[in-house]
């Protein structure tokens, strides 16, 4: 009796153990499905992100964007066309120097790139205070590289010259020196301005360095018409307009950086001390840049030895139709300056895919601005060459390389400059300066010399050598793109 007791027992507590379990386990199955069915109900029902730039946003920002650059391009044509009045020789010499210009202020100003990278995507996280601090911390980068090298350039201007360009006419490197001395003196000014300007644009405000390049081009270009044709300064009177302007663009543009609403203004003098961090986030970004634009403009002043080597007249259309040509440029241009807040703010955010789809849109603006703005100059180019009083051996140089540069700028330009702005903002500025680099001495500098030496080419030798150097990076950097990698790097 007590056996059996015994195995009813274990039999019923056996039996109860299995139900419990079993129910247990069924609703536990039950509780999972229809947690995964309300998951995937949710998802399913979920709103999309909202887009980071509205159209209305996206055209607030980019209008101001293409005056700047509209602007920017003129005040470059004004210098060339009123010291035109002067002779070839001053148009040379502006040339020259201008070259070496744009490689000290470019290598320079990449630091205003890098700067602009990292605000906007801490401003695009919700992170003010580390957005002001990397701002604070760009001005004291930019203030101390520029006085140092507009130091050293006036006290090696002529050496520097002379090392650059090797031989030249005597009257080109009197008028040279004398333009270079004058633009050293500005390396700090518009050094600053660059910064000012990035940093206002990462935040999408592009009406300030709108209104800053403006003050400029109004105060040079009136600068030009008294001291060129007023006080008979030639040169002189070229650069202390362009050195005026800047002075006042970078005063304008700091001040408006301090207004109590912007946030990314320097809130304590202290935040402009030097501090290891925040540099080094905007150095990661901005010395690659440099290295591109300083290896880019190297290229292109070996280039430009080579040009002087083939006479005044070819130095003369070369420097008139560089200057031209920027006008065709200003389409894609605009939409370089365009990448970097709008693509650096949605990275901030963590969103690849909007990333991913206003890179393709703003392409789309550069590609049809560019066809546009080419095929304007393709008709008008011979009466637009008219204006720079060159001899009809250098007019008919220039109206036949800024052709082909119509044809070229049109398929290539914006997928070789515009594009690779997308991907610096996500932090690949070391693949684009690789591929800039090696495609600038591969193609433009060594085919220029080999069409220009051994096939006699002449200026339209080193035009194509720069053709086929925009074929090669649009391939690298489309690539690059489509792939997706450039999304992956840690910026901040």
């Amino acid at each position: 009796m007590a056996a059996n007791a015994a195995v009813t027992r274990f039999y019923v507590i056996f039996c109860t153990s299995v139900k419990t379990l079993i129910s247990y386990k069924f609703c536990g199955i039950i509780t999972v499905k229809s947690k995964k069915k309300r998951s995937n109900f949710m998802a399913a029902t979920a709103k999309p992100q909202a887009p980071l730039f509205t159209k209305r946003a996206l055209f607030t920002l980019i209008w101001p964007l293409l005056l700047e650059q509209t602007l920017s391009v003129t005040m470059g044509m004004a210098d060339t066309l009123m010291v035109s009045g002067v002779g070839e020789a001053a148009v040379s010499s502006v040339s020259l120097v201008d070259s070496l210009n744009i490689l000290i202020i470019q290598i320079l100003s990449a630091l205003a790139t890098g700067g602009a990278v990292i605000a906007s995507q801490y401003l695009g996280r919700k992170d003010e205070e580390n957005a002001s601090h990397s701002a604070a911390q760009l001005y004291s980068v930019l203030g101390i590289s520029t006085i140092t090298v507009g130091v050293v350039c006036m006290l090696l201007s002529r050496p520097i010259l002379r090392g650059v360009f090797g031989s030249i006419d005597d009257d080109v490197m009197r008028f040279a020196q004398q333009y270079f001395l004058i633009s050293a003196v500005s390396y700090p000014f518009i050094g600053l301005y660059n910064g000012g300007a990035a940093l206002f644009r990462a935040q999408g405000n592009s009406r300030i360095s709108m209104l800053a390049s403006l003050v400029m081009n109004i105060i040079n270009i009136a600068g030009n018409a008294i001291l060129i044709y007023g006080f008979r300064m030639g040169v002189i009177g070229a650069a202390l307009a362009t050195l005026i302007g800047r002075v006042f663009a970078a005063v304008f543009i700091l001040w408006q950086n301090q207004n109590m609403h912007n946030p990314l203004r320097v809130q304590h003098f202290a935040d402009l001390r030097p501090r290891r961090e925040p540099i080094m986030k905007v150095l990661s970004i901005g010395i690659p840049s440099g290295l591109e634009n300083g290896m880019f403009q190297i290229g292109k002043l070996c280039v430009s030895s080579l040009t002087s080597t083939l006479g005044t007249s070819a130095i003369a259309a070369n420097a008139v139709a560089n200057s031209v040509s920027t006008l065709a440029n200003i389409p894609g241009a605009t939409m370089s300056l365009a990448m970097i807040p709008v693509i650096g703010q949605c990275l901030g955010a963590g969103e690849k895919k909007q990333a991913q789809r206003y890179t393709m849109t703003l392409m789309g603006v550069a590609i049809t601005g560019l066809a546009l703005a080419n095929l304007a100059l393709f008709i008008l180019m011979p009466e637009v060459v008219t204006w720079f009083s060159l001899s009809t051996e250098a007019s008919t140089m220039c109206t036949h390389v800024v052709h082909w540069f119509n044809l070229f700028s049109v398929f290539f330009w914006a997928t070789s400059f515009t594009l690779p702005n997308a991907l610096r903002a996500g932090g690949d500025a070391k693949y684009t300066m690789t591929v800039s680099i090696i495609s600038m001495w591969l193609f433009r500098v060594i085919l220029s010399y080999v069409f220009v030496l051994q096939f006699h080419m002449g200026l339209t030798g080193v035009w194509f050598g720069m053709f086929i150097d925009w074929i090669c990076r649009s391939l690298c950097f489309g690539v690059r793109f489509f792939r997706g990698k450039w999304m992956e790097h840690k910026v901040i």
